[in-house]
């Protein structure tokens, strides 16, 4: 499943995941209200993936499918610690 993410202009640190080739003027309005201007950080591939750094990937995966996007926010600290092996 190739997706392209894009970070978001208003908040940092946050991501938009969607399936590739998406147009973007079809996804909510409150969702991209709040987001600002998107800008193109990559294109993946995930069926070549077994994991992302910061979400789950199965959880990307469905969300695509479900609602045709994936909306991830910022690590919390905890986030940071489990991932930094840490806690």
């Amino acid at each position: 499943m190739m997706c392209s993410v894009y970070k978001s202009s208003k908040r940092a640190d946050t991501y938009l995941f969607v399936p590739f080739n998406t147009n973007l003027d079809e996804l909510p309005e409150t969702l991209m209200a709040m987001w600002g201007e998107p800008e193109l950080v990559m294109h993946l591939d995930l069926a070549k993936k077994d994991k992302l750094a910061l979400a789950d990937i199965n959880e990307v995966k469905a969300k695509l499918d479900e609602e045709g996007y994936y909306l991830q926010m910022p690590p919390s600290e905890d986030d940071l610690a489990r991932l930094m092996g840490t806690q």
